[in-house]
């Protein structure tokens, strides 16, 4: 099973200048998770700093869309 918590901590851990909203993107990009999954540990690992509540919907709808999106083709 893949686990987004052990591929945001290691992206996290390389990248240390990186918001915990970009690692989470990078973690869950091409990895075809549930919306529920990407909902459920987008509130345990993003700091909530990282964006403003009112477009939390938003965001998750954005994040949603990229789990389904193949690494290799954003540049």
């Amino acid at each position: 099973m893949k686990s987004i918590e052990r591929r945001f901590k290691k992206i996290e851990s390389r990248n240390l200048f990186w918001s915990s909203y970009t690692s989470f993107s990078k973690a869950i990009m091409g990895q075809c998770f549930s919306e529920q999954t990407v909902a459920y540990w987008f509130k345990k690992l993003v700091n909530q700093d990282d964006y403003a509540p009112e477009d939390k919907k938003s965001v998750l709808d954005y994040l949603k869309g990229l789990t389904n999106i193949r690494d290799d083709t954003i540049k």
